[in-house]
């Protein structure tokens, strides 16, 4: 034992920095007195808390994720719900809490690799409202502490499931919803008559960051939307960043829902 933390616990704590441990031993990392309080005040069970008082500096520096360690590091288990596969999990989570029936305003991203956009599109969705989140199953993994980090907490708020993106697009239009995606063939978002999901699903599809949405999921978008530049005759820059457009579009959507 030593620093009040045994070398093996070390090890295992910072196996948990790479997917394949995280998989394994059902756990991730939260550093960070607000994350960590975050952690606590969430449904997410936090199966013990590190400080540097406690373990020592060298221990804490061992196994944080960060260039210049917090002081308190916890360790999560994984909610159990994270893999959505059946039509009828696709179908249960399309209702809101506390609703009766399929509606809501969700959130389904298609491949995005970024661990920095995918923590941020956790803010946006937190900030916004959105229902739920599902990403397809090669998404970057929610829990890399990169993505952790870069929620600032939203990611023990906003419901997060993987899910195959199209069967969950065929779940919203069969419940009577509509698919949302943004393309450079689309009609203007500020212009287009928009379900904002008050009686039915609403699923906004943000595509790969150099990819776009996929042919497959594009095949089942049922309104395709554009994102207009100003000027409309000077984009200047090629396209928008994935997270920034799905602030755009989902800002779009609730300030619709508001008027």
């Amino acid at each position: 034992m030593k620093d009040g933390i045994s070398n093996a616990e070390i090890k295992r704590i910072k196996s948990l920095a790479l997917k394949k441990f995280r998989d394994q031993e059902g756990l991730f990392t939260v550093e960070g007195e607000k994350m960590v309080s975050e952690a606590l005040e969430s449904s997410f069970h936090v199966e013990k808390i590190y400080r540097t008082e406690e373990i020592g500096h060298e221990a804490m520096a061992r196994i944080s994720a960060l260039s210049s360690p917090s002081p308190v590091l916890a360790t999560v288990r994984k909610p159990e719900d994270l893999i959505l596969e059946s039509r009828a999990q696709l179908l249960a989570s399309l209702i809101p809490t506390h609703a009766v029936k399929p509606a809501g305003l969700f959130l389904a991203l298609d491949t995005i690799r970024d661990p920095g956009n995918l923590g941020t599109i956790l803010r946006i969705a937190d900030w916004f409202g959105a229902d739920a989140v599902f990403a397809s199953p090669d998404t970057v993994d929610v829990f890399n502490p990169k993505v952790v980090q870069a929620t600032m907490g939203a990611i023990f708020r906003v419901r997060f499931h993987y899910a195959d993106i199209p069967a969950l697009a065929e779940a919203a239009i069969e419940a009577g919803g509509h698919v949302y995606g943004t393309f450079l063939d689309g009609e203007n978002i500020y212009r287009k008559n928009l379900d904002c999901g008050m009686d039915s699903p609403s699923v906004i599809v943000i595509g790969n960051e150099s990819a776009g949405i996929s042919p497959e999921v594009a095949s089942m978008v049922t309104e395709r939307l554009f994102i207009p530049p100003y000027p409309a005759d000077d984009p200047g820059s090629e396209s928008l960043n994935a997270a920034v457009a799905t602030a755009v579009t989902i800002a779009e959507f609730r300030r619709r829902a508001s008027v």
